[in-house]
């Protein structure tokens, strides 16, 4: 019995560390428990790529970072300048999942969301860079590409696929 106590105690919490284990590198696993303050709830990269038809996806990187390559129909909306006033009409109850390279811009682009009245945001947990680590495709303005832009040559190390532009 106190086995089974144990066992659900340890259940419980991996379930509420929900992101933590969402990336398939270990070491990356360990910088993003300690980068993000996993303040906003988080989506994994399989879950997101099953149900992206029914999601809209905002990019929090720069446009630069954008123009390289992004998630299918993503909108682009910066982090530097995010401005709620300019984002495109979305319905505050829209599945809305916000991404940048690893997770951290984002995350703060979603608290900003969330505190504007948005019901069901979520930070891609990993970001672009475990997207395209787990194989899902990229796009840019002529279509599919292989091309991501890593930020720099620090943050470039946690991208393992594509090309690195920076």
């Amino acid at each position: 019995m106190k086995r089974k106590g144990i066992l659900v105690a340890v259940s419980l919490l991996l379930c509420a560390m929900g992101g933590y284990s969402q990336v398939k590198s270990s070491a990356f696993q360990l910088m993003l428990k300690k980068l993000l303050q996993h303040s906003v709830p988080e989506v994994d990269i399989q879950a997101t790529a099953r149900d992206s038809a029914a999601l809209v996806f905002l990019d929090a990187r720069e446009p630069a970072e954008f123009e390289v390559s992004h998630l299918k129909g993503a909108i682009s909306v910066g982090y530097d300048h995010f401005d709620l006033n300019k984002l495109p009409a979305l319905a505050k109850k829209n599945r809305i999942v916000v991404y940048c390279s690893v997770g951290y811009r984002s995350e703060k682009v979603a608290e900003k969301l969330i505190a504007a009245g948005y019901k069901n945001v979520s930070n891609l947990y990993g970001g672009i860079f475990e997207w395209v680590n787990q194989g899902f495709p990229v796009f840019n303005q002529s279509g599919k590409t292989n091309r991501v832009h890593a930020y720099d040559r620090t943050w470039g190390v946690w991208l393992n696929k594509g090309e690195k532009v920076y």
